[in-house]
């Protein structure tokens, strides 16, 4: 029987897809099954504006050096009978100068108008009573505290801290917020395959 081209290159291109479907069909089949895998991915949220203490109605923010000037330290703010404290702690600050301090609308360190006017921090103190819960100022978010070099250089801020800057409390959380990194369970897909 003699073959003709045609026929031949039929016959080629019939056993060249059976090869390929063949090759498809079993390596369909000799796959792993997929598993699922959950990873455990920390999301550290910064720490250097809220300490580890912070609760619902007390907080101590960071305020981080501003402008090379020296100065740093913590504003705690407790809330009492539907009011908070807001008092200023400072290092390095210059002795005998009159520095006034905002709670502005913002993040550090371009902070936007005054939200809140602070006790001018005198020999790196200042205490202050707001009209205002800590509810009430996680409502008003950014915030941010800003200590000024004085009067005279209102524009030249000397350190900030952002208030509530690493707390994202859940509504349906029953536990106080902190500043502890966050653990989010990813599912990642993983397969085998011996090709």
């Amino acid at each position: 029987m003699k073959w003709s081209s045609t026929t031949i290159v039929v016959a080629l291109i019939v056993v060249l897809i059976a090869l390929y479907g063949g090759y498809r069909l079993i390596r369909h089949f000799n796959k792993a099954p997929t598993q699922q895998v959950t990873i455990q991915q920390k999301t550290v949220k910064p720490s250097t504006s809220i300490s580890p203490e912070a609760t619902a109605n007390e907080m101590t923010v960071n305020l981080a050096e501003e402008n090379k000037s020296g100065e740093s330290g913590t504003a705690t703010l407790k809330e009492a009978n539907g009011k908070t404290t807001v008092t200023l702690n400072l290092i390095g600050f210059p002795k005998g100068v009159s520095q006034p301090a905002h709670i502005h609308v913002g993040v550090c360190p371009g902070v936007g108008a005054v939200k809140y006017p602070l006790t001018s921090v005198l020999d790196g103190k200042s205490i202050t009573v707001l009209n205002v819960t800590v509810d009430q100022l996680r409502t008003s978010l950014p915030l941010a505290i800003n200590v000024h070099k004085s009067a005279l250089e209102i524009s030249n801020y000397t350190s900030c801290g952002g208030l509530f800057s690493s707390l994202v409390p859940s509504e349906t959380s029953t536990e106080s917020p902190t500043a502890t990194p966050a653990v989010q369970p990813t599912t990642v897909p993983q397969s085998r395959s011996l090709y």
